[in-house]
């Protein structure tokens, strides 16, 4: 599955894990004190959804945030009448 959200093209991002030790200033310590810094990646969340396009049904990858503003519409089940 890509890593891009095929809407708002959304993607991961790159940042950095930071860990601190030492007690706080406000609790009686010297302050926190960085000890490593370590890269990472902040990706998007990504769903599978059946989504109507252009008069019809595409499976799309779509981050939630597009999902919870509407900006897809979703294709519900096929029903068959017997």
């Amino acid at each position: 599955m890509s890593t891009v959200c095929q809407i708002c093209g959304k993607g991961a991002a790159s940042g950095s894990r930071i860990v601190r030790h030492g007690l706080a200033k406000k609790k009686g310590g010297i302050g926190l004190h960085t000890t490593a810094v370590t890269k990472r990646t902040f990706k998007p969340n990504l769903q599978k959804l059946r989504a109507k396009v252009g008069g019809g049904v595409k499976t799309l990858a779509v981050c939630t945030s597009c999902i919870k503003a509407g900006k897809v519409v979703k294709a519900g089940k096929a029903t068959r009448k017997a």
